[in-house]
């Protein structure tokens, strides 16, 4: 990062980044907590997870909208000297400064099952479906804008950085095709060659 450059890492990556991590482990406490009768029965327990994972989904995914919109409409282009973060870098940055908030949640998924089992472990694979619809909402909006969106890497440092976040100032664009990373942030797919 020379001549006053910047390391920007894809904003859709950082929102997806936790998607997966959360379904998986919210599926695993769900299978592990319906082992266990509870305190209010197993059908009470996957009805409250029913609905705790819709309104998970729902909260999830809508939360800052307003503020991914307003950063997104006064995103300046990224200079020539700002470097580009891959995607997998990104995505293992993400989850390392975050693997001790998602062993905690899982742990507290796994505790809940003695008072309602099912519905801690689909309160957290709700809150992973909300922000992979969030990345696929970002998604849309690069491609409609024709520009993909970029935060500052600086201001996404502690486990509670979030790229909408009050530390968050401004975002960066690029054209469509740069970086590593689809809009919505999924793996870029490389054409095959015949």
């Amino acid at each position: 990062m020379t001549r006053g450059g910047q390391g920007l890492a894809r904003v859709a990556v950082v929102v997806r980044a936790g998607a997966a991590p959360l379904w998986w482990l919210g599926v695993l406490a769900t299978g592990i907590g319906l082992l266990a009768p509870g305190l209010t029965g197993r059908r009470i327990g996957v009805l409250a997870g029913a609905a705790l994972f819709v309104l998970a989904v729902a909260v999830v995914g809508a939360v800052r909208r307003k503020r991914y919109v307003a950063l997104a409409a006064s995103a300046s282009r990224a200079g020539k000297h700002d470097v580009l973060q891959d995607r997998a870098v990104t995505v293992r940055n993400w989850r390392r400064e975050h693997r001790w908030w998602l062993l905690l949640a899982f742990l507290a998924a796994l505790g809940s099952a003695f008072a309602t089992p099912a519905a801690g472990g689909m309160l957290l694979a709700g809150c992973g479906v909300g922000l992979w619809l969030k990345s696929a909402w970002l998604g849309r909006r690069e491609r409609d804008g024709d520009a993909l969106l970029w935060v500052r890497v600086d201001w996404l440092r502690g486990g509670a950085a979030h790229p909408a976040g009050k530390q968050v100032k401004a975002y960066r664009s690029t054209g469509i095709a740069a970086g590593d990373a689809a809009p919505g942030g999924a793996r870029r797919k490389t054409p095959t060659l015949v």
